[in-house]
């Protein structure tokens, strides 16, 4: 499912036009975006937690020509999947 597809699921499912969808879908990876930004964790119960991992520095190799290159510490968005969605997967 892509972003349009997921804006049309939720016109269907709330009687919101597709446009209102849009602004909702938007407003909420924003605010999304802007707490992981600030390093906090967002949990969505049921669903799951989104959060920033601190990604050590480390040494790798640059697969064309083979040469040892030093990759810098960096954060990372991660998502950790809820107790109610894992279920629904099994």
């Amino acid at each position: 499912m892509n972003k349009a597809q997921l804006a049309s699921e939720i016109a269907k499912r709330t009687k919101l036009s597709k446009a209102k969808s849009w602004e909702v879908i938007n407003a909420t990876f924003e605010s999304i975006k802007g707490s992981l930004k600030k390093g906090q964790k967002v949990s969505l119960i049921g669903f799951g937690s989104f959060l920033v991992k601190n990604r050590k520095a480390r040494t790798g190799r640059n697969p064309k020509t083979g040469e040892t290159i030093q990759i810098k510490a960096r954060k990372v968005p991660a998502f950790s999947a809820g107790t109610e969605l894992k279920k629904l997967l099994k």
